[in-house]
């Protein structure tokens, strides 16, 4: 089935089954492969992408369940001023190590910031329970989202 996809500002016709849950079409018929598999469960976070401006974990949810709404990856995140100061903070505060989790991280950020400009610290860690990292860099990512929202 043709299914019509916005996605990172761009309309993209994907040729899937309905049910196949978005982060299959998006890292293996679109090539966007910063949104990671991870547990499959909506669990983790790394599939993470916003729909219509709204974190949401791309794993499970069948796509056509997104057609008409506006999809950006990591991968689009730069475009806009935020996600540039997001991407730019995740470096300066070195919030990385192996990077699984990074890409879902910095959607989520961006996501919160949108939403709420200078968020305290218990919102900041509310919004990215639902994101793992098994690196532990969470002080990082911390120090990450101070840095942009001070910078926006």
């Amino acid at each position: 089935m043709t299914l019509e996809l916005r996605v990172n500002g761009t309309t993209q016709r994907v040729d899937s089954a309905p049910d196949t849950p978005l982060i299959f079409v998006l890292r293996n018929e679109l090539k966007l492969t910063g949104a990671k598999l991870g547990c499959g469960l909506e669990q983790c976070g790394a599939c993470a992408v916003l729909v219509d401006g709204e974190v949401t974990l791309s794993c499970v949810s069948s796509v056509e369940s997104f057609e008409g709404k506006n999809i950006v990856t990591v991968e689009g995140i730069g475009a806009s001023e935020l996600g540039r100061l997001v991407q730019d903070a995740f470096v300066d505060a070195t919030a990385a190590q192996c990077g699984y989790c990074t890409s879902g991280l910095v959607v989520a950020v961006t996501g919160l910031l949108s939403a709420q400009p200078n968020p305290d610290r218990d919102t900041v860690r509310e919004a990215l329970a639902p994101h793992l990292c098994r690196c532990g860099s969470h002080p990082r990512v911390l120090r990450a989202v101070e840095i942009a929202a001070g910078g926006s």
